[in-house]
Formats: C-alpha cells, sequence, structure tokens
C-alpha cells in the first residue's frame, strides 16, 4: 500500500504537482513516461530474486523505494522529483515480481487466483487510504508534504518484511541463469502473447488514467480534497475488482476471466463520457471503468505464473515491464489524445482492449489452464 500510494498519487494531483513545482502538464506526462520506461529493466532486476531469493528481491525493492522518496525531501526540485518517480518505479517493479514468485512457488494453481487478489488489495487501499491521506497533507503543507511520511512508511515496511519474511536463501544448484531464462521467455509463443495482453491493458488504462483529474477538475471544477475523494472512489472500485477475481477467477477459468474483464473494461469506456456529463455520473463511470480494468489486471497474475513455471521469477518480471511499457506508451499519447476530447481517450482506450483480446486469443491457443 505505500508502495503503491507514492506510484498513484501523481495521478490525481498532477496540476498540483504541476503548479508546485514550476513545470507545464507536457513535461510531468515525459516525466511519466520516463518512470514507465524504466520498468523495461525489471527482468534484470528479477535477477536479484532468483540467485538471492525472493525475500532479498523484496527487501531491495523497499531499499529503493525508501531512497527515492527521500530525494525529495532532500532536494525538493523537479529533478529530484523525476528520479523518486524514477527510483520509487524500479522499487515496484522489483519487489512486485520476488512477491508475486514467492506466491507462485508455494501456492496452488488452483487457489492462487485469491491469494494474488489479496496481495492486491495494497493496489486498492493506497487509493482508498493513501491518496485522500496525500491529499489531505497536500491542502495542509503543499506539493512536497506526503514525501517525508512516505520516506518513514518506507523505512517502517522494509524492516517490518525483514522480520517477518521467512528466509528463503536459493542453493547454488538450483540458481538460474538469466540470459536463459530470458530467452526461454521470449522465444515461448503462449508467454510473449501474455506479455503483449499486459501492455495493451495497462495503455488501454494509462490513456485515461493521467488525463481523469484534469478532466475532472477542468469539468467540475475540484478541488484538491475532492480529487482525493476521487481516487477513494476509485480504490473502493478497484477493491470491488479484486474482491471478484478472489470469489470468481479460480472457479471461472484464469484466461476466461481476463477475456470477460476486457469486454467489460471496453463497455464501461464507451460509457464514461455520456455517464460523465455531471458530477454523480462522472464518479458512477469512474467506478466501473476501474472495477473492470482491476479485474481483468489482476485475473491475468495467476495466468501468467502458471505460464512458464521453471522461469517463473523472470516471466513476472517481463510482465511488471510490459505493464511498464503499456503505461509509458500511454502517458506519452494521453495528453495530445486528450487534446481531441475526453471522448477521443476513451475511444483509444477501446482500441487497445481490443488488441489484448487478440493477444489471449493467441495465448489460449498454446496454453492449456
Amino acid at each position: 500500500m505505500v508502495v503503491n500510494t507514492s506510484h498513484r498519487m501523481v495521478y490525481p494531483f498532477l496540476p498540483v504537482f504541476s503548479r508546485g513545482l514550476g513545470v507545464d502538464l507536457p513535461s510531468l506526462s515525459l516525466a511519466l513516461t520516463t518512470r514507465g520506461l524504466v520498468g523495461v529493466f525489471g527482468p534484470f532486476l528479477a535477477s536479484i530474486a532468483d540467485s538471492r531469493g525472493r525475500k532479498t528481491g523484496m527487501l531491495f525493492g523497499m531499499v529503493l523505494f525508501s531512497g527515492g522518496v527521500s530525494l525529495v525531501v532532500l532536494y525538493p526540485t523537479f529533478p529530484a522529483f523525476v528520479l523518486a518517480l524514477i527510483f520509487t518505479t524500479l522499487s515496484k517493479y522489483t519487489f512486485d515480481p520476488a512477491m508475486q514468485a514467492y506466491l507462485g512457488d508455494r501456492i496452488a494453481y488452483r487457489r492462487r487466483g485469491l491469494a494474488m487478489a489479496i496481495t492486491e488489495l495494497g493496489w486498492s487501499f493506497s487509493f482508498i487510504v493513501g491518496v485522500p491521506l496525500v491529499g489531505y497533507l497536500i491542502a495542509r503543507g503543499g506539493w512536497m508534504a506526503p514525501f517525508p511520511l512516505l520516506s518513514i512508511l518506507g523505512l517502517v515496511s522494509l524492516l517490518g518484511l525483514a522480520w517477518m519474511l521467512p528466509r528463503d536463501q536459493v542453493t547454488g544448484v538450483n540458481k538460474p541463469n538469466l540470459l536463459l531464462n530470458l530467452r526461454s521467455v521470449f522465444t515461448y509463443q503462449p508467454a510473449v502473447a501474455g506479455l503483449l495482453v499486459g501492455l495493451f491493458i495497462s495503455t488501454a488504462n494509462e490513456v485515461v488514467n493521467l488525463v481523469f483529474g484534469v478532466w475532472m477538475e477542468s469539468s467540475f471544477g475540484l478541488r484538491i480534497a475532492a480529487l482525493g475523494v476521487a481516487s477513494a472512489v476509485i480504490g473502493f472500485s478497484e477493491l470491488g475488482g479484486e474482491t471478484m477475481v478472489g470469489a470468481l477467477v479460480d472457479r471461472l477459468g484464469k484466461a476466461r476471466s481476463v477475456g470477460i474483464g476486457l469486454i467489460l473494461n471496453c463497455i464501461a469506456a464507451l460509457a464514461l463520457p455520456v455517464l460523465g456529463t455531471n458530477l454523480p455520473g462522472a464518479f458512477v463511470g469512474l467506478f466501473i471503468f476501474y472495477l473492470t480494468f482491476e479485474f481483468t489486471l489482476v485475473s491475468t497474475l495467476p495466468l501468467m505464473t502458471e505460464i512458464l513455471p521453471a522461469s517463473r521469477a523472470t516471466l513476472m518480471a517481463a510482465n511488471v515491464a510490459s505493464h511498464s511499457l503499456g503505461r509509458a506508451t500511454g502517458a506519452l499519447i494521453a495528453v495530445p489524445i486528450f487534446g481531441l476530447g475526453f471522448y477521443a481517450s476513451t475511444l483509444a482506450a477501446v482500441l487497445f482492449n481490443l488488441l489484448a483480446l487478440a493477444a489471449l486469443a493467441r495465448l489460449r491457443r498454446g496454453f492449456v489452464e
């Protein structure tokens, strides 16, 4: 929840950070694109979890996080802010694959959907609890007020993980070779298709995600605290999506659940501008859009952990990298598309979702659950 709060707070408060840092919106958009691109290095960082154990990978992720947010505390400038975005993103893309591989090693596939849904609650609670708290701090103390608290919470999380997680040192005999694992991932068609699914659904979400705060501020004149409430609405929708995954995905099948989620998210995207003619409708539309996206995204996680068990950590890191590349792509094109109107943003989301459906069809031809 702590890491995800740092990752997600930029979106609803994009205009606030823009004004506080003295930069324009396109400059921040490029900064977010840079943040997304660094996720491409995730598969290389995953070698830590492969060679030294999942616990070490998770702890290293938290070290990167604490160092990143501390940069803004020490140097409240735009370059430090960009570096913080990069380090906290690397932390997430180191921690998440190590954690997911840890679960994949220990939990049977038939129950893994529930386990993944439980861990993803940290994502939704970052919007339910974390981002509204950030909004409160910014309203009282300015744009950099959240960073000291995030720095302290990062250190507490690091110490808590070091104390609570059991050691899982990998023996020399079982240490995988990173280059061989990468080759096995990118030469296996179902794995590549799964990575394309992740890339396209993240692009679809980002073209809306990046601009929804600007859209709501310009359309309805929402102030900082109200934008925090909007973030909480999204968090509750994601909580609903994760709950649905825990209840349904292991029964329906992981691939089928991803397909259902993509279709529903297309419908929600098309409905968003129609519902958004007034503030209550906009909240309802955002709720449905993020509910269906979160259901889709979390449904992909247990599916990806089983496609290539022999290279599980590497594939999960590549999966994170594909989502990161998708978000970078979405961040790069979101503002120009939004310049054509919010309806253009939602149509772009539908297009990328349809590409994800095509990739999912390819995955299902080569992988049987």
